[in-house]
């Protein structure tokens, strides 16, 4: 009686088994079954059957998109004639990063259901294959049977699985989205904002279309929000991009939508309005003025401007000079335009890359310098090329300092001018040459106020002897501005390009020298310093068209404490869940320069990374690194400066101002 008893409870236990959940396949790594949403089935009434698999601690499977690696499971039933199976309905992965590569997969378990119609009993066999990863994958596969008699479908025992499945499914997004061929992928809707949004991440559909490493940098504003993918390759988001799209608010709720974006800008909800635009546009233009690369060419002109000033002729002056600022920043936005409908990765300061355009105008500044010397007077073919652009007195000379201004301000990106120069080049390109000629107005506007205003102007010396002494006083900002910009060819262009822009330092030199003692000759002799300052000049313009970019390392390298930036390693350093500071800077950005003097390179702030265990990334856009400029995009922003801090353990990021002090960068390390 007992043996009889103990049998009929196992037979007992055996046949909901078979009907509710398959015997299981099972490993170290994983436990798998095949699951029913209800014991038994009704004809012609969907029902859900899924693959249920529960993995060991620390090791996943991978979604229907595996990412970077990694194969997504399948399940392959064998159904009764007349009954088919929809796809899997997957639910929403999650983001792992695997050293450099990044997957998108499933952790603890995972049900994978599909739909079927029974139109009587059902009896199912499938097989199913899995591949499950830690430190090593491991391809499993199984096969499974589930008999299923006709009869009221009553919920199951595994019938809460499919429920808590189904709130990990991604709904329909309610929002309007669209994908620029770029990677910012716009979403936009009234409730969304920086409370409702504080972190969100897509998953595509489809492999080959995004690089899945790269950081999804993330900028909200009241209705909206724009989170910078990096396509695959140029055209690789030319039909859109559909996927999942995963949003973090404040409370840690986790919303995931499915999202079908098509190609093309949609209005920017985090773009500010154009008046807020052209005021950061002529706030930015106003602060270059204070800018060291900027301030000795503006000091050239003092003595012209007291001049003018004496003779009443200030205020035409200062509109010859501001033509020349504008007429400069529209011809540098048409630049920047026509690049980037080309397909160039341009930005501000992008002429300054090429180290054939920083000799070039290291010579011009040293020219100026020498006339400015009284090594050669204005009016012969040299001066030409400096001089008489922007050391002469006259209505050219004030118009090519304007123009000599804005070329060399372009490496030094102020406060405010960033946020104007991306929403600009972001903007229908009328709007792009407005921007741009706002910030010509603020660059101009001291010289305008110091000529229009009377009393200001009334109260500039009388000319005299002093100001010869000023003149040539002024000479020595050209020579310093020319040798900092000989540093930024050794960075460009390595030992040989240095040696060449100091050959045309030498040839310049003798060129102005001759042409100097030329002006007070007559006859053959004038003519004979003529042709051999021209013929100076034109060997330097050889020497300048053979001067090339070194495939030297970067001044990242060199630096100890810091590594070199890639998106790959701050990935990785983001998995591990460190603290990142990135600093975006260049070899011929004088502001970077002084902010890692004055702020990342002091002692208390390198001792405050060591003691947080501060990754230091630094990327050199010295020579226009396409991967820089995307991240520089990716954060709003088309030139340097930009310091980007990621707090630990996957805080958002923050960027900090392009102004930097110690307690900047301090206060900035507490509050993360």
């Amino acid at each position: 009686m007992k043996r009889l008893l103990i049998t009929l409870l196992l037979v007992l236990f055996a046949l909901p088994a078979a009907a509710l959940e398959s015997a299981p396949v099972t490993s170290k790594r994983a436990t798998v079954t095949l699951v029913s949403e209800a014991d038994t089935v009704a004809p012609n009434q969907p029902l859900r059957i899924g693959l249920r698999i529960r993995m060991a601690e620390g090791w996943h499977t991978y979604w229907k998109n595996p990412g970077d690696a990694g194969v997504p499971p399948e399940l392959d039933l064998n159904l009764p004639p007349g009954v088919a199976a929809t796809p899997i309905d997957w639910p929403s992965p999650r983001r792992v990063a695997e050293g450099p590569v990044m997957t998108y997969a499933y952790t603890g378990e995972v049900l994978l259901p599909v739909t079927v119609t029974p139109i009587g009993p059902l009896a199912v066999t499938a097989h199913a294959t899995w591949l499950v990863c830690k430190e090593i994958c491991v391809p499993e596969e199984g096969d499974f049977r589930l008999d299923l008699p006709t009869g009221s479908a009553t919920p199951s025992a595994q019938a809460p699985l499919f429920v808590e499945h189904d709130r990990m499914v991604p709904r329909p997004s309610p929002w309007v989205s669209s994908i620029s061929a770029d990677g910012a992928l716009w979403v936009k809707g009234p409730e969304l904002n920086t409370t409702t949004v504080i972190d969100a991440w897509f998953v595509p559909d489809a492999p080959g279309l995004i690089q899945d490493i790269a950081p999804q940098l993330l900028s909200v504003r009241a209705g909206g929000f724009v989170l910078s993918l990096k396509p695959q390759k140029p055209a690789s988001l030319a039909a859109g991009l559909s996927g999942v799209l995963s949003i973090l608010d404040r409370s840690g709720l986790q919303t995931n939508v499915t999202v079908t974006a098509p190609p093309g800008p949609a209005p920017d909800p985090a773009e500010p309005p154009l008046p807020r635009v052209l005021a950061f546009a002529f706030l930015g233009g106003l602060i270059l003025n204070l800018m060291p690369c900027v301030f000795p060419i503006l000091a050239m002109k003092a003595v012209g401007f007291a001049a003018g000033a004496a003779r009443g002729k200030a205020q035409a002056h200062a509109v010859s000079y501001t033509a020349g600022v504008l007429v400069t920043f529209a011809g540098l936005a048409a630049a920047l335009l026509a690049a980037r409908a080309a397909g160039s990765a341009a930005g501000w300061g992008f002429q300054f890359a090429s180290p054939i355009f920083v000799a070039a105008m290291a010579w011009l500044l040293f020219g100026v310098g020498l006339n400015l010397s009284g090594v050669f007077q204005v009016g012969t073919p040299l001066a030409s090329v400096g001089g008489r652009l922007a050391s002469r007195h006259g209505h050219a000379g004030s118009f090519f300092t304007g123009l000599l201004a804005v070329l060399v301000a372009t490496p030094c990106t102020a406060p405010f001018m960033s946020v104007a120069v991306a929403a600009g080049l972001a903007a229908p390109p009328l709007v792009t040459l407005l921007v741009f000629s706002v910030m010509g107005l603020g660059l101009a506007a001291p010289y305008i106020a110091l000529a229009c205003l009377p009393g200001i102007a009334g109260r500039i010396p009388r000319p005299g002897r002093w100001m010869e002494f000023l003149k040539q006083g002024l000479a020595f900002p050209m020579y310093g501005a020319a040798v900092w910009l000989l540093w930024v060819v050794s960075q460009e262009a390595g030992p040989a390009g240095v040696l060449a822009t100091a050959t045309g330092f030498v040839l310049l030199g003798f060129a102005g020298w001759v042409l100097g003692l030329s002006q007070t000759a007559s006859g053959r002799n004038r003519r004979f310093g003529q042709s051999a300052a021209t013929v100076a000049v034109l060997a330097a313009l050889a020497v300048l068209s053979g001067i090339a970019v070194a495939q030297t390392g970067s001044a990242a390298e060199a630096e100890s404490g810091s590594e070199v930036f890639s998106e790959s390693r701050l990935a990785a350093l983001r998995a591990e869940g460190r603290p990142v500071f990135v600093n975006m800077t260049a070899a011929w950005c004088v502001t970077c320069l002084v902010n890692e003097r004055v702020a990342i390179s002091s002692t208390p702030v390198r001792r405050a990374f060591a003691d947080r265990h501060v990754a230091y990334l630094k990327g050199d856009w010295t020579r226009q690194d396409p991967d820089i400029t995307a991240y520089l995009r990716q954060n709003g922003r088309d030139g340097v400066p930009l310091y980007v801090y990621y707090p630990p353990n996957d805080a958002p990021p923050q960027i900090l101002p392009q102004i930097l002090t110690e307690d900047t960068v301090l206060g900035e390390l507490d509050r993360g």
